[in-house]
């Protein structure tokens, strides 16, 4: 009886608690470093690849977000469109920047022209060689209407718009290897001073790759005719949609569809609307190499099974019940996966940090992409490991002590 006794108690004291099944689980992971490397690495790898695509796609959202919070939603361009007859092309009217300014609700307005000029270095390069740069005439009231700034130099203004002076959109002194006022360009038959260089102006790529002439200069150097090829207008926000009406009407009034009406930040918005539709496809990537990780670690666990038969078989013989190495099992294919979320959580975010410090961005990470990333590795560790734990489970003690 006293031997009976203590052939009890040690199989009560053999049985492992929630702690043991942990430390045992532990020990089981350091047992196979280089397949757990590994497989963590699969999981890591996916997790990685999921924050990184969502987190640099929300990065670019907030940057397109930060930009229209910049340049207004409230800007419509108006432009000619074409004779319902004739099909030629139709002239604004010379007073179309008074009109639309006297509509209710307008704040700003400016007009540009496009000249049939050209613009070149000096008079000794070829005409027909113009990089793509177009010679406008603009009004003064342009750089308010655009919220534009000048990056060097002044805008046109009643001193300078008169005279052979010409303002350059950034990507036009790039392409004419200019970097700052006081130099000339040849347009026509004279050399202009260029007196300012823009900014980039984002809802108006087409100032950008534009030299930019006084009203009254363009009138009386360049034989411009005083008619505006295109009129821009910023209005209150809550009047945008009724001042779109108006335009048309107010500019001929006996051809309203002959007058185009554009909104220019409509790019912008439907840009930041693809940004997360095309993420969608690299999200699924991630998704597959995430389901690649997460079968490596049921492979990993399934191997561990057959090595570890001798120790399944001397705990079950101990005392140890079925579920207690189910749960042992499970236990090491969490930590397991666990192990990869955490890591790939953190390579995604750094890739993101990376990507948005290179490219000037803010620094995006949903935190609902962290909690659902590293949730699905819990669920794939899970997952993955239900199968080696039950076949762990129903091995025979007496069997795996036989076979070890």
């Amino acid at each position: 009886m006293p031997r009976t006794r203590r052939t009890r108690t040690s199989l009560k004291a053999a049985r492992l608690g929630p702690r043991d099944v942990l430390h045992v689980g532990s020990a089981g992971l350091r047992s196979r470093p280089v397949r757990v490397v590994l497989s963590a690495l699969g999981i890591a790898i996916g997790i990685a690849t999921m924050i990184a695509v969502v987190g640099i796609s929300a990065s670019s959202q907030a940057q397109l977000v930060r930009q229209l919070d910049a340049l207004g939603t409230n800007m419509l361009v108006a432009k000619p469109g074409e004779g319902m007859f004739s099909g030629e092309e139709v002239k604004l009217p010379e007073d179309a920047v008074g009109m639309v300014g006297r509509i209710d609700g307008v704040e700003e307005v400016g007009a540009t022209a496009d000249l049939d000029r050209t613009v070149r270095r000096s008079e000794k390069i070829p005409e027909g060689e113009t990089g793509g740069i177009a010679v406008k005439a603009a009004t003064e009231g342009m750089l308010d209407v655009l919220r534009g700034g000048m990056g060097s130099g002044t805008w046109l203004n009643a001193a300078n718009g008169r005279y052979p002076s010409v303002v350059l959109g950034h990507v036009a002194a790039e392409r004419l290897g200019i970097t700052a006022p006081g130099r000339q360009v040849w347009i026509d038959d004279r050399y202009f001073t260029v007196v300012g260089i823009l900014d980039p102006l984002p809802l108006a790529p087409e100032i950008e790759r534009a030299a930019l002439v006084g009203w009254e200069g363009a009138e009386e150097l360049l034989g411009f005719d005083g008619h505006p090829t295109a009129v821009y207008e910023r209005s209150t926000d809550a009047s945008v949609r009724t001042v779109q009406k108006l335009l048309a009407p107010t500019i001929d009034p006996q051809n309203p569809q002959n007058v185009q009406v554009g909104d220019p930040s409509a790019a912008l918005q439907a840009k930041a609307a693809t940004e997360g539709a095309f993420s969608s496809l690299l999200l699924g990537l991630g998704g597959i190499a995430l389901l690649v990780g997460g079968v490596g670690v049921a492979n990993t666990m399934i191997i561990s099974v057959l090595e570890r038969r001798h120790e399944i078989g001397l705990r079950r013989s101990l005392g140890a019940t079925r579920g207690q190495i189910r749960i042992q099992f499970v236990t090491e294919s969490l930590m397991l996966s666990g192990l990869g979320g955490l890591a790939g959580v953190a390579l995604g975010g750094a890739a993101t940090g990376v990507y948005a410090y290179t490219g000037g961005l803010p620094w995006v990470v949903p935190p609902w992409a962290v909690g659902g990333g590293f949730g699905a590795t819990l669920v794939i560790g899970t997952v993955a490991g239900l199968y080696p734990a039950v076949r762990a489970a129903r091995l025979s003690p007496t069997l795996a002590l036989q076979t070890a």
